[in-house]
């Protein structure tokens, strides 16, 4: 008989006023027009986004890290860029979050503060694998 052991990572962190009600959570509400706080972490974002795999945080995460301030964590995520901009997270939430245009506010918000200097580095062998949408979805974020 095989036994398995899960282990589990407990993750403490201090979650401060100041980080929680920050400018940027509401630079990020007011540019995609969604009430982020409405989200009750199902999963059916993350769970039907076709760009999970590239993804070094999925979507649910960080809105939970965005709803606690965690600014630094997202920034350096390359979740906003990879995002496709397809809707399926959209359609699927049953709160009705716009997650897409969450994305979006990311991305502009980052851009506009310059807060983050990573880039993209992507092989050719992981290119051919992305979905054409990716690929006219990161065209379009470089030329903003």
């Amino acid at each position: 008989m095989i036994y398995f052991i899960a282990l589990i990572q407990v993750i403490c962190m201090q979650i401060k006023t100041e980080e929680v009600l920050s400018d940027l959570i509401h630079k990020i509400i007011d540019i995609s027009g969604t009430n982020i706080w409405k989200c009750y972490q199902c999963g059916k974002c993350s769970a039907g986004c076709p760009m999970v795999d590239f993804m070094e945080l999925l979507p649910h995460q960080v809105i939970r890290l965005a709803q606690i301030g965690k600014w630094k964590e997202i920034c350096e995520a390359n979740t906003a860029w990879i995002c496709a901009a397809c809707l399926t997270c959209s359609v699927r939430c049953p709160r009705g979050i716009k997650i897409a245009e969450v994305m979006e506010a990311l991305r502009q918000v980052v851009l506009r503060n310059r807060l983050s200097n990573k880039r993209l580095n992507i092989s050719e062998e992981r290119i051919r694998r992305l979905p054409p949408i990716a690929l006219i979805s990161a065209y379009r974020k470089i030329l903003e």
